[in-house]
C-alpha cells in the first residue's frame, strides 16, 4: 500500500502478558510467545454524525461491547471495527462525550486498529456495517499523539426547539417542543439578551453538573446566540442556541438552555440568571432541558 497511509508505531508486548490492557473484545486474546508479540498499530481521524435518539451516549458502559445491555454510539462503531478487522486490537475515542439522547454532526475521533487499510475502505467499511442513525463523514490518517479531546481548542454546539401550541411529529426527536403559540419579538430579544450574559469567562458551577472531579468550572464562551432556521414544509418556527466555548462541563449546555427556556416562559428573570453566574448557589435555577434538542455541530482544533 502507499506510504500515505503507514500511519503506525510498533508495540511489543512481553511474553508473560495474554493481551494488552483496553476495551479489546474477547476473541482478541493474545498467546504467549517466546519472543513476544509485535502488533504494528494504525490511526486515522473521523468525522461522525450520528442521531442520538436510540443511544445511552457516546461513551461505552462495558469493554464487552458486542453484549452492551444498552447501546452506545461509541460501542457500535466499535462492534463495526471489530468485524472489519476480524476482531484484531481496536479503539476508538472522541473529542466529545455526549450524553444519551444528544446528536452529532461534527464529532471527532481517533480509530486505533491493527489492520492496514486505506482511510477511503475503512471509511466505506464502517459506513457499510453501521446503523443508518451513524455515518462516518472523512476518514483521513493519524498520529498515535493525536487526542481529540485535548487537542480540541473550541466546540460548537446547538440546541434546536419548534415553538407552537403542538409537538410537531418531524421534529420531535431532534429538537425540544416549547409550547408557545409564537416567539414574539421582545421574548427574542430577551433571549437574545441572556445569551450576551453568558459570553466570556465565568464560573458555571450552577449550570452543570456537581462533579468532584472536575478541577475548574471555569469555562470561557465565544459565541453565544438565538438564531431562526426552517424546516420547511414541516415547520417555519424552529429555533435554535448557538454557542461556541472552549470547552463544556457536564450537562452545561442543557442548563444554560433550560433558563433559557424558563426566561421564555417568563418564569425567571434576566438579573436571577446574572445571579447565578456570579456566585455559587445551593440549589439550581432551573431544571436542564431534555437532551434530544443538543448536537453538537463542530469541534475546531489542530489536524
Amino acid at each position: 500500500m502507499g506510504a500515505n497511509i503507514r500511519v503506525g508505531v510498533l508495540l511489543t508486548f512481553p511474553s508473560d502478558i495474554v493481551s494488552p490492557a483496553g476495551p479489546f473484545p474477547e476473541k482478541t486474546i493474545m498467546t504467549r510467545k517466546p519472543s513476544g508479540l509485535t502488533v504494528c498499530m494504525y490511526y486515522y481521524r473521523v468525522t461522525i454524525a450520528y442521531k442520538g435518539t436510540h443511544y445511552f451516549g457516546w461513551q461505552a458502559q462495558s469493554t464487552d461491547t458486542l453484549h452492551e445491555e444498552r447501546p452506545t454510539v461509541e460501542g457500535t462503531i466499535l462492534n463495526a471495527l471489530k468485524r472489519i478487522t476480524n476482531h484484531q486490537p481496536c479503539t476508538i475515542s472522541a473529542a466529545s462525550r455526549t450524553d444519551g439522547g444528544v446528536h452529532a454532526q461534527g464529532q471527532k475521533a481517533k480509530i486505533t486498529i491493527a489492520n492496514e487499510i486505506s482511510p477511503a475502505s475503512l471509511l466505506l467499511g464502517l459506513n457499510s456495517l453501521l446503523p443508518v442513525d451513524i455515518r462516518i463523514l472523512e476518514c483521513a490518517p493519524s498520529t498515535k499523539d493525536y487526542q481529540p479531546n485535548r487537542s480540541s481548542v473550541s466546540k460548537e454546539y446547538h440546541y434546536y426547539f419548534a415553538v407552537s401550541p403542538i409537538d410537531n411529529v418531524a421534529t420531535s426527536d431532534i429538537a425540544l417542543h416549547l409550547p408557545l403559540k409564537n416567539m414574539e419579538p421582545d421574548n427574542l430579544a430577551l433571549l437574545r439578551s441572556a445569551c450576551q450574559l453568558f459570553i466570556g469567562e465565568h464560573d458555571f458551577y450552577n449550570f452543570s453538573s456537581r462533579d468532584k472531579s472536575v478541577v475548574t468550572s471555569v469555562r470561557q464562551i465565544f459565541y453565544c446566540d438565538i438564531h431562526q432556521t426552517s424546516f420547511l414544509p414541516l415547520t417555519d418556527k424552529l429555533y435554535y442556541l448557538k454557542i461556541i466555548g472552549d470547552g463544556f462541563l457536564k450537562y452545561m449546555i442543557r442548563y444554560l438552555m433550560g433558563a433559557l427556556l424558563e426566561l421564555a416562559r417568563r418564569r425567571i428573570t434576566l438579573d436571577e440568571i446574572a445571579l447565578y453566574l456570579q456566585q455559587r448557589q445551593e440549589h439550581k435555577l432551573t431544571p436542564k432541558a431534555k437532551a434530544r434538542g443538543l448536537h453538537l455541530i463542530h469541534v475546531d482544533g489542530p489536524e
